[in-house]
C-alpha cells in the first residue's frame, strides 16, 4: 500500500501547500513587459494606476516554470511537456514570452481546448437527447481552426436552421427548446442563455418582474424573446428494420410561422404585449421579417452598443485571470460596474476593430504585466487588500488560483504519463471516442457548464479517482508504454542521479523544480526503499495526487 510508505503523505502535503505560500521567499517586484503593443501598454498603465490608488504593492513576476504552466493550461488546456519546459527555460530571448504565446495559439491542442470550453458553455456537460454535441463540436472546431470572427460565430449560432449533424450550429438553440412551440415559455431558456453567453447579461429573472437592482424591465426580456419565436424543434423518427419499432432518427431546427407580439403577464395579473426590440431599435412584427436575422444584424451593428464584443472581452479576461473585469462574467450592467472600466472599454473597442479576432484578444491579455505575476502574495497585497473571493473588486496585483476543469485534468495526466503519442492520439480522437475515460473526470470534477472556478472544491469522489483511477495508475506506474515518464527518467542516461530524477518528476507533474525541503523528503523516500522503481512510482503518484497538480496558478 502506497499510504504506508514513510514520507509519502508528507510530500503530498507539501505540494498541496506550495501554491498557498505567502511571504516566505515570495518577495515582490515590478512586472516589466519585454515587448508591449499599444493595447498591452494601456492595460499595464491602467492596472498600475489602480494599484497606486489602492496603495497595493503587486507580487513579484512569476518565474519561467510558473508562467509556462499557467499559459499552457489557459491556451491549450494542458500542462507543458518536459521538452517544452526545457526549451522555454533555456531560451534567453527577451521576447520569449510573446513567442511562446504565438506557438501555443498554433498548437494542435488549441482548437480542441476552446472547442470543449464552448461546447460546455453552449450545451452544458450533461448529454441531451436529440441534440448532437458532436455536431456542435465540429462547427466550433472549424471556427477556432479558421479563427473566424467571433461576431460571425455568434451570428451563425443565433440564426442557423437545418439538420443537427449537417448544420452543427443549430444544436445550441435545439438544446434550449423543449415542449410545444405554442407555449409562451418555449423560447425562454434560449433567450436567457443567449443573452447570458453573448451579451453578458442575466435577464432571466426579468421574465417575471422588473429587475430589483437596475433599470431592466420585464418588457425588455420579452422584447428579446420575441426575436426567437420564429423557430421550432422538429424531432424525426424512423422505423427500425430489425424490430419494426419507431426510433429517433434526427432533429432539426426549422422556421416557424409567427407574427405579431408576444404576451406576458405582469405580477399584478395584467397581460401586456412586447414586440421585437433591441437597444432601442424596433423590428417590425410582420411575419415575413426574419427576426433572428434582424437580431444578429443589430448585434453586429456599428451604431449600437457593442455588447457582443464587451461580453467576450470580459469572459476572456475571466478565463485568464479567474475573475473578470465584471463579476460574475455574465452579469454585466449598470448595477455591477467593472473594476477597471477603462480597460474594458479599450479592449472592447480594439476587439471590435480587429474584426473580433479571438487570438488578438488572447495575445493582449496573456501579454499583460498583470498576467505575468506570481500567484504568491505578500504583506503588500494579502488578506483583504486584494481578495476578490471576499466579494471585493479584483485588483489583479497577483494571479488568482483557479481549479482545473475536468478536461484539463484529463489532458494533463496524459502529458504527465510522458507519452507524446498518447497525447497526440487523444487530440485526434472525436469527443465520443474520448468519452469513456474523460467522463470519469467530468463526473468527479465537473460543473454543469464550463464557467470555471477560482475556489477549489475537493470531494471524496475526486480523491478516489486521483488515487485509484486507471489514468493516474498508468501515469505513475509501469504501464505507460515504452516512452512513459518513469521509463524515460529511470532508463535514460541523462538522469543518472536521484537528484536529477526527482527534479524531472517534479517538472513533469507540477511544472517546476522541487523546493529544498521537498527535495530532501523525496531523497529520503528513495534512499530508504529497497526497491527504487517502486519508490519512484510512489513519489510520482504522490505528486499527481497533490492539490497543486489540479490547480492553475
Amino acid at each position: 500500500m502506497r499510504a504506508t510508505l514513510p514520507g509519502l503523505w508528507m510530500l503530498v502535503a507539501m505540494a498541496c501547500c506550495a501554491v498557498a505560500m505567502t511571504a516566505q521567499g515570495a518577495g515582490s517586484g515590478d512586472a516589466a513587459s519585454t515587448s508591449e503593443t499599444p493595447v498591452v501598454a494601456f492595460i499595464n498603465q491602467e492596472v498600475r494606476a489602480v494599484w497606486e490608488d489602492n496603495e497595493v504593492e503587486p507580487s513579484r513576476v512569476a518565474d519561467d516554470f510558473e508562467w509556462l504552466r499557467r499559459v499552457s493550461l489557459d491556451i491549450v488546456g494542458r500542462i507543458p511537456a518536459t521538452t517544452e519546459i526545457d526549451a522555454y527555460v533555456r531560451d534567453r530571448a527577451p521576447s520569449k514570452q510573446a513567442a511562446l504565446i504565438e506557438r501555443l495559439l498554433s498548437d494542435p491542442g488549441y482548437v480542441p481546448h476552446w472547442t470543449q470550453i464552448w461546447t460546455n458553455l453552449l450545451l452544458g456537460r450533461t448529454p441531451q437527447e436529440r441534440t448532437s454535441r458532436d455536431g456542435l463540436a465540429r462547427f466550433l472546431s472549424e471556427a477556432f481552426q479558421e479563427n473566424r470572427p467571433w461576431n460571425d460565430v455568434v451570428h451563425d449560432l443565433l440564426t442557423a436552421e437545418g439538420h443537427f449533424e449537417e448544420q452543427g450550429q443549430v444544436n445550441f438553440l435545439l438544446g434550449q427548446l423543449d415542449g410545444n412551440p405554442g407555449r409562451a415559455d418555449y423560447t425562454v431558456e434560449a433567450t436567457a442563455r443567449a443573452t447570458r453567453l453573448f451579451l453578458g447579461m442575466q435577464l432571466q429573472c426579468t421574465q417575471c418582474h422588473n429587475h430589483p437592482f437596475n433599470d431592466w424591465k420585464q418588457a425588455q426580456f420579452w422584447e428579446i424573446d420575441s426575436f426567437f419565436k420564429q423557430m421550432q424543434r422538429i424531432d424525426h423518427r424512423r422505423t427500425d428494420p430489425e424490430t419494426g419499432r419507431q426510433v429517433d432518427d434526427y432533429s432539426e431546427l426549422a422556421w416557424r410561422n409567427f407574427s405579431g407580439p408576444v404576451y406576458f403577464e405582469k405580477r399584478t395579473g395584467v397581460m401586456e404585449v412586447a414586440y421585437p426590440r433591441y437597444a432601442g431599435r424596433d423590428v417590425g412584427a410582420d411575419g415575413h421579417i426574419e427576426r433572428r436575422q434582424e437580431l444578429a444584424r443589430l448585434l453586429a451593428s456599428e451604431d449600437v452598443e457593442r455588447l457582443v464584443a464587451r461580453a467576450m472581452v470580459n469572459r476572456m479576461w475571466g478565463h485568464f485571470f479567474g475573475f473578470g473585469l465584471v463579476n460574475p462574467v455574465d452579469d454585466m450592467g449598470p448595477h455591477n460596474p467593472p473594476s477597471h472600466p477603462a480597460i474594458l472599454d479599450r479592449l472592447t473597442e480594439e476587439f471590435a476593430a480587429s474584426g473580433y479576432d479571438l487570438k488578438s484578444l488572447m495575445r493582449w491579455i496573456a501579454g499583460s504585466d498583470a498576467y505575468r505575476l506570481t500567484s504568491r502574495f505578500h504583506e503588500g497585497n494579502r488578506n483583504r487588500v486584494d481578495d476578490p473571493t471576499l466579494g471585493e473588486p479584483p485588483l489583479f496585483s497577483r494571479m488568482y488560483v483557479k481549479s482545473l476543469t475536468p478536461e484539463q485534468v484529463y489532458r494533463s495526466l496524459h502529458v504527465a504519463a510522458g507519452s507524446s503519442r498518447s497525447e497526440e492520439k487523444s487530440d485526434r480522437m472525436s469527443p465520443a471516442a474520448r468519452a469513456p475515460s474523460l467522463q470519469d473526470f467530468v463526473d468527479a470534477f465537473g460543473e454543469q457548464d464550463d464557467e470555471g472556478s477560482s475556489r477549489f472544491r475537493g470531494s471524496i469522489t475526486q480523491s478516489l479517482l486521483m488515487m485509484n483511477g486507471d489514468l493516474v495508475q498508468r501515469a505513475s506506474g509501469r504501464q505507460s508504454g515504452e516512452d512513459g515518464m518513469l521509463q524515460t527518467v529511470l532508463g535514460n542516461d541523462q538522469f543518472r542521479t536521484d537528484v536529477q530524477r526527482i527534479n524531472r518528476l517534479f517538472q513533469a507533474s507540477l511544472g517546476r523544480n522541487p523546493s529544498r525541503r521537498e527535495a530532501t523528503a523525496a531523497q529520503r523516500l528513495i534512499s530508504g526503499s529497497s526497491e527504487k522503481w517502486s519508490a519512484y512510482e510512489d513519489l510520482y503518484w504522490a505528486l499527481l495526487n497533490s492539490n497543486e497538480f489540479i490547480l492553475n496558478h
